[in-house]
Order: C-alpha cells, then sequence, then structure tokens
C-alpha cells in the first residue's frame, strides 16, 4: 500500500498535471488558429472598390482589411492580438498571437506564448451559369387523357 501511495505522488499525479496543461494549450491553441483563420476570411473580403471601378482588377483595400482583421480577431480570441496583417493584391495574411497561463504550472514555463497564420484570396463570385447544371426544362404541360 505504502508503494502504491509513494507511486501515485510520484509518477501519476506529475502525469495528469501533464495532459491537463498540455490539453489547456492545445484547445488554446485550436481556437487561436479558427479565430486567425475567421479574421483572414473576413479581411480577404474588403475589395478595394475604387481600384476595381478604375482598373478592373480586384484587389483587397489593405485600411479596411487591417480593420477587420483586428475587429473579428478581437470578437472570436479576445485574448489574442493582431501581429500583423499583409495584404498583397488579392491574397491577405494576418498573424496573432496569445499569451496562455498553465492551470497547473506543471511545464518549466508558466505562460505559453502560441502563434497563428492564415491566408485568403480575395476571388470572383458567380458570372455565369455552370456548364455541368442540367439543361432548362420546359414549362409547357403534356396531359393524356382527358382535361376538366
Amino acid at each position: 500500500m505504502a508503494f502504491i501511495a509513494v507511486a501515485l505522488a510520484i509518477v501519476l499525479m506529475p502525469l495528469a498535471a501533464y495532459a491537463i496543461d498540455v490539453g489547456t494549450v492545445s484547445a488554446a491553441a485550436a481556437a487561436l488558429q479558427e479565430a486567425t483563420a475567421t479574421a483572414a476570411l473576413e479581411a480577404a473580403q474588403q475589395l478595394d472598390e475604387v481600384d476595381f471601378r478604375s482598373s478592373g482588377v480586384m484587389t483587397i483595400d489593405a485600411v479596411a482589411a487591417r480593420s477587420v482583421a483586428r475587429a473579428v480577431l478581437a470578437a472570436d480570441a479576445p485574448s489574442a492580438s493582431v501581429s500583423s496583417v499583409t495584404v498583397s493584391g488579392a491574397e491577405v495574411t494576418v498573424a496573432a498571437g496569445e499569451l496562455v497561463q498553465l492551470p497547473l504550472d506543471f511545464l518549466p514555463a508558466r505562460m505559453v506564448r502560441l502563434e497563428a497564420v492564415a491566408s485568403a484570396t480575395l476571388t470572383g463570385g458567380y458570372d455565369r451559369p455552370s456548364s455541368r447544371l442540367p439543361l432548362p426544362s420546359s414549362a409547357s404541360e403534356y396531359w393524356f387523357g382527358q382535361r376538366d
């Protein structure tokens, strides 16, 4: 019995603490990556209308993209911060970071810095029907037999 008590204290308790700390970090990393990807998608939808109307080329409005990326990240992951928002033509890349405090302090560091990067591209929308759609059907009616 004494051996089990010692083994429990020496082996299993630190292992459980490690599992809880790693689980916390993994969950926070997944949430940060999802929030960063959402911010990149929203930022990529900020079309520079003036440039599009003058040249017909779709580019992203850099100022609006930065503003939207910060707003989305603040709403989805309040403790995260935007490291950078890079706009290059029709592509936007959002980098974000977050400090996560470990609940049980088993790892040598009491806090872990997480980083996430996501990119999205502005693409054109619907401009004509797909050739894979079925042909339109006729609107005429066919009657077999007597009509009331």
